[in-house]
C-alpha cells in the first residue's frame, strides 16, 4: 500500500468536521484507509474529489475539557474534545493515550451510530500495521474525540461480563435477540427503546462470557462471522444501518493488539452489546433464506465495492475480507456483494 496517498488523504479530510448534514458520520478517513490498504490507491483522491464537497468544516475547540466525565456525550463540544486529544497525542505516545481512553469510552460505544468505534478501529490499524506517522496519530486524535463527543450507552450494558455464569455461543445469542416493535425514528431513538423490550436485559447479558484473553478474540472472531452471514439474511430490511452490525465489532478486533490484554473481555461484551443493539433495532424478526450472491475472490470482492464507491459498501468489503481470512468461509464475502446490490 501507499503510505504517503494515505497521509495525503488524512490532510485533506482532517481540515473537515466529524459529522455533516446535522449528525451523518464522516466516513471519509475509514473508507479511504480500507482503499488504500487493498490496493486501490489510485482512486483515492478523486473518490474524496466528490465525497468531500458533502463534509462540513471542522469544528474549533473553545473550552478545555477540565471534567471528562461530565463532557463525554455532549456533541456540542466535538471542538473542544478535537483539540483535547490533539494535544494528549502531542504530548504522550498514541498506545498510551488509547490505553487510557479506551476503557473510558468503551461503555458508550453505540457512539455516533457505533462510527466513533469503527473511525478508531480504522486509525489503530493505519497506525499498527503502517508505523506511526503525523497524519496517522492526527487521525487516532479526531476518531477518539468524535467518539468522546457522541459517547451514547447501549441500555442495559454492563462490562464485568466475567461475573456472570456462562451464557449460550455468539451465534445461539444472536439469533435470540429480541425486536424493537416501534421501527420510526433513527437509532437514537430506537435505542432509547430496548430497556423496555421483553427479554432485551437477557439478551445483552446473554454470550459466555470471555474468561481469557483469546477467549475474547475468538469469541469477536465468531461475533464478525455470524453477524456477516446475518447481513445476508437481514440486510433488506436496513441495508445501510445493518452493516455496522459487523463492522462495529470488526473495529474492536483490530483494535484489540493494541490494549492490554485486560481490556479483551470487556471490549467483547461492549462489541456484543453495539451488534445485537443494531440487530435489534433494525433486523426483521425473520430472516430470509441466503440469496445467491457469488462472492468471487476476496481481491474482486473488494475491487467491486471500490468501484461501486459508497462508504458502507466500502467498509463492510474491508470488513468480511477479515472475516474470510480468519475463518475461511466464503459465504461471508458474499455480504459485500448483497450491500453493493441493496444500496
Amino acid at each position: 500500500m501507499d503510505h504517503g496517498i494515505l497521509d495525503e488523504a488524512y490532510r485533506r479530510l482532517h481540515r473537515t468536521g466529524p459529522e455533516f448534514e446535522g449528525w451523518l458520520s464522516n466516513h471519509g478517513p475509514m473508507a479511504v484507509e480500507a482503499l488504500v490498504r487493498h490496493g486501490h490507491d489510485r482512486s483515492v483522491h478523486r473518490w474524496l474529489d466528490d465525497y468531500l464537497r458533502r463534509l462540513d468544516e471542522l469544528p474549533r475547540g473553545q473550552h478545555r475539557i477540565e471534567d471528562w466525565r461530565e463532557a463525554l456525550g455532549d456533541p456540542k463540544r466535538a471542538g473542544d474534545w478535537l483539540a483535547h486529544f490533539d494535544r494528549e497525542l502531542r504530548e504522550r505516545p498514541w498506545r498510551e493515550v488509547l490505553g487510557t481512553w479506551w476503557p473510558r469510552l468503551l461503555p458508550g460505544i453505540a457512539a455516533g451510530a457505533t462510527h466513533g468505534v469503527i473511525r478508531v478501529g480504522h486509525a489503530v490499524r493505519a497506525l499498527r500495521e503502517d508505523g506511526s506517522s503525523p497524519d496517522r496519530v492526527v487521525e487516532l486524535g479526531q476518531a477518539l474525540g468524535y467518539w468522546a463527543a457522541r459517547w451514547q450507552p447501549v441500555p442495559g450494558l454492563r462490562l464485568d461480563a466475567a461475573s456472570r455464569p456462562d451464557g449460550p455461543d455468539v451465534a445461539t445469542a444472536l439469533a435470540s435477540v429480541p425486536r424493537i416493535d416501534d421501527r420510526s425514528g433513527g437509532i437514537r431513538q430506537r435505542l432509547a427503546r430496548l430497556s423496555g423490550v421483553p427479554g432485551w436485559d437477557g439478551a445483552v447479558a446473554a454470550p459466555r462470557p470471555a474468561r481469557t484473553p483469546a477467549d475474547a478474540e475468538r469469541g469477536l472472531v465468531a461475533l464478525v462471522h455470524r453477524a456477516a452471514l446475518d447481513y445476508l439474511r437481514y440486510g433488506h430490511e436496513n441495508p445501510v444501518m445493518l452493516v455496522h452490525a459487523v463492522t462495529a465489532p470488526t473495529a474492536v478486533l483490530r483494535t484489540l493488539p493494541a490494549l492490554d490484554p485486560a481490556l479483551w473481555a470487556p471490549s467483547l461484551t461492549a462489541a456484543w452489546s453495539a451488534t445485537a443493539a443494531v440487530t435489534a433495532v433494525y433486523a426483521p424478526p425473520l430472516g430470509t433464506a441466503i440469496p445467491a450472491v457469488p462472492p468471487g475472490t476476496p481481491a474482486e470482492v473488494f475491487a467491486r465495492a471500490a468501484r461501486h464507491g459508497d462508504a458502507h459498501v466500502v467498509k463492510l468489503a474491508d470488513a468480511v475480507l477479515d472475516a474470510h481470512a480468519a475463518t475461511g468461509d466464503e459465504r461471508v464475502l458474499a455480504a459485500a456483494g448483497y450491500a453493493g446490490q441493496l444500496i
